[in-house]
C-alpha cells in the first residue's frame, strides 16, 4: 500500500454500511466510511486519531481481505480538483460529530455553519433565490420544491448524476442545495466534495438529506463541508428552520 493509493468501498462494503446492524469492528467502520474512491490514503490519515493511525494498515488489510474495500483507479477529474481536508477541519469535525448525531436523533435536524459565506451576488428588486434539490424520489423532490417555492426560491431538481451536472451548469448559481446522501448512480458525499472544490460553488450552503443519523455519516459530511443535516422522513418545520439558518437573512 502506498500513501497515494486510492481505495473505495465494494458493493459488499456498501451493504455492510447500509445494513441495520454491522458485523465489523468500530475501527473498520471508521475507516470504511472514509474510503470514498477520491481521497488518497495520505489524505484520509490526516483526519484520524493517533490511536486509529496505529492500526490503520492492519485495519485496511482486513477490509480488503473481507472484500469490503478495494483499490480504485484514480479519477482524473477528482485528481484535478486537488482537494483535501485540512487537519484542523477534520479535528473540528470529529469533535462535533457526536453532538451532531445526538441532535439529529433528538430534534430531527442539525445546523452547522462550516464556511464563511461569500457575499451573495447583487439582485434586482424582487429577484428570487435559487435552489437545487438533489433527490431521486420524485414525490419527495416535488414536496420539497413546493415548500422552498413558498420560501422565495426558484427550484430546480436533479435525481441522477447526469442531471446534477446539467443543473449545476445552468445559471443562476444556487443559493441553496438540498443533497440526498444516497442516489442510484452517485454518492452524495462525492457530490459534496466536488461542489466544495469548485471555485464558483464552494460557498453555497448545502444541507444533506439522510435516513442514517450515524456518527460515521455525520463525520463524513462535516469533514466534507456540509452546512447542515436533515433526517428522512423530512419534517418540514425542521427543514425550513435549517434552510433559514444556513442561507441567512436576505
Amino acid at each position: 500500500m502506498h500513501h497515494t493509493d486510492v481505495y473505495g468501498v465494494t458493493s459488499k462494503g456498501e451493504q455492510e454500511l447500509r445494513g441495520s446492524a454491522t458485523t465489523i469492528s468500530p475501527p473498520e467502520v471508521e475507516l470504511l466510511v472514509r474510503l470514498d474512491g477520491v481521497l488518497t490514503l495520505m489524505q484520509i490519515r490526516q483526519g484520524m486519531s493517533a490511536a486509529a493511525l496505529e492500526t490503520f494498515d492492519a485495519t485496511l488489510r482486513m477490509l480488503i481481505f473481507k472484500d469490503l474495500a478495494a483499490m480504485v483507479r484514480p479519477d482524473s477529474f477528482a485528481a484535478s480538483l486537488q482537494f483535501q481536508f485540512s487537519a484542523t477541519a477534520l479535528t473540528q469535525a470529529n469533535a462535533e460529530a457526536d453532538a451532531c448525531a445526538a441532535s439529529l436523533k433528538n430534534s430531527s435536524y442539525y445546523v452547522r455553519i462550516a464556511h464563511k459565506r461569500a457575499l451573495p451576488p447583487p439582485r434586482t428588486p424582487g429577484q428570487r433565490l435559487s435552489a437545487i434539490v438533489v433527490d431521486d424520489d420524485p414525490q419527495l423532490a416535488s414536496f420539497l420544491s413546493q415548500y422552498l417555492t413558498f420560501e422565495g426560491f426558484d427550484v430546480r431538481v436533479a435525481g441522477s448524476r447526469a442531471e446534477v451536472v446539467a443543473e449545476f451548469r445552468k445559471p443562476p448559481r444556487p443559493d441553496l442545495v438540498l443533497l440526498d446522501v444516497m442516489l442510484p448512480d452517485a454518492d452524495g458525499f462525492d457530490i459534496l466534495l466536488r461542489i466544495r472544490a469548485h471555485p464558483a460553488l464552494k460557498d453555497v450552503p448545502i444541507i444533506m438529506l439522510t435516513a442514517k443519523a450515524t456518527r460515521e455519516s455525520v463525520l463524513k459530511g462535516l469533514a466534507g463541508g456540509a452546512n447542515g443535516y436533515v433526517t428522512k422522513p423530512v419534517e418540514i418545520d425542521a427543514l425550513l428552520e435549517a434552510v433559514r439558518t444556513v442561507v441567512g437573512p436576505q
